[in-house]
């Protein structure tokens, strides 16, 4: 506490190490309640410069060369910022559902601005932070007075993760929304792998084939040297998969899918698709071995990533992608026959199965670009 007293104004937190209230002083007695100051610490931690031995932080030397250089640290602190959380939010009563899960709700905020094209208001990226970190509980036998309260410290938590980001330069607030800047957009291409201006960039079709009587297609911008593991992603994001079944890659002679000594494939995180194709070139994808989902990757052209660019991105499409285990093919095509005829004996049991009121909730036709590109931006991020 002796170091904190000297801390807290040297970097001006705005911690409170003392409180009068009436005639008696509260001291501070814990670092877990200096907020601020934590986070600081918690960032040298996250790049290296200290490291705990015991209850003392020491300077790891090595890395100590970071410190002169400004923006490979800011790049070091943007990239470990998912890591924070718990540094700056408040654990214990009131804690929200963000602090355990903030990894993947900073993430999914992050993601949010990063694919819009201006500012994005900060109630919808509460409400983005709190449909994701609020998947992993089972809250339907809570009071709603307990999940409004939920809600509230998730809300309160996640404008403090705005504010930690617009003080590391990543983020602009104003006006009730939230933008990245130019500096934090920047962090967001390093964080995704996303390719230098002048790389090499294919445009690729994605087609799923033997749909009886519709095409469904996408068409997506992917870095060429992109690893076949990250195609396998943008392919399912880009058509609207959920990503529960296995897959492979077949280039006419060899399978790629995952590294399991069982199916004998080559490990596809090892084979870039410019390894493979050029354009022109094509590829077999097969997804769900039950439903044997097969797509078409057709390489059409090749182009270079500009500096104003995103990728991987959905630039066009058509129809809907299917429901996961409907039965391949057949059963698709079987389940929309029984969706259009009300009087059908199943048309009940499909509305259920699918968790459908009525029918034109699921319109085969539908195809939503800019919610393709979200699933793309959020895939990316946390790679499953």
């Amino acid at each position: 506490m002796a170091d904190a007293k000297t801390l807290v104004p040297l970097l001006k937190t705005g911690d409170v190490l003392e409180e009068t209230i009436g005639n008696h002083v509260y001291r501070t007695r814990s670092s877990e309640r200096l907020l601020n100051l934590m986070l600081v610490v918690e960032c040298a931690k996250v790049a290296r410069l200290v490291r705990k031995t015991g209850q003392r932080l020491v300077p790891v030397k090595k890395n100590q060369a970071l410190l002169n250089d400004p923006q490979k640290l800011w790049l070091t602190l943007f990239t470990g910022f998912d890591k924070l959380g718990e540094a700056f939010l408040h654990s214990g009563f009131g804690e929200s559902l963000l602090r355990p899960e903030f990894a993947h709700g900073s993430r999914a905020a992050l993601a949010s601005l990063y694919g819009a094209d201006g500012a994005v208001a900060i109630a919808s990226l509460c409400a983005t932070v709190w449909d994701v970190v609020s998947a992993s509980y089972v809250l339907e036998d809570l009071t709603e007075l307990h999940l409004e309260t939920l809600r509230i410290t998730t809300d309160r938590d996640t404008k403090h993760a705005l504010e930690a980001l617009q003080r590391l330069g990543a983020v602009t607030l104003r006006d009730g929304s939230a933008e990245l800047t130019g500096l934090g957009r920047s962090g967001m291409r390093r964080l995704l792998g996303e390719p230098e201006p002048g790389d090499p960039i294919y445009q690729v079709k994605i087609t799923l084939l033997e749909i009886e009587g519709r095409s469904v297609w996408r068409r997506v911008l992917v870095p060429a040297a992109i690893p076949l593991d990250r195609m396998h992603i943008v392919i399912q994001a880009a058509m609207g998969w959920e990503n529960y079944h296995l897959h492979y890659f077949l280039d006419g002679k060899t399978y790629y899918g995952e590294a399991e000594p069982e199916l004998q494939y080559r490990d596809e995180r090892k084979v870039r698709l410019d390894d493979l194709v050029r354009p022109g070139g094509r590829l077999l994808y097969n997804y769900d071995f039950g439903d044997s989902w097969d797509h078409e990757i057709l390489i059409e052209e090749a182009t270079v990533a500009t500096s104003d660019g995103r990728y991987p991105r959905c630039i066009a499409g058509k129809a809907a992608c299917p429901p996961e285990d409907v039965g391949g093919t057949g059963g698709y095509t079987r389940l929309i026959q029984i969706l259009g005829e009300p009087g059908h004996p199943e048309h009940q049991d499909i509305l259920g199965w699918l968790g459908l009121v009525e029918p034109g909730q699921f319109d085969p036709a539908h195809f939503d670009l800019d919610e393709a590109n979200q699933r793309l931006t959020l895939r990316d991020l946390y790679g499953t």
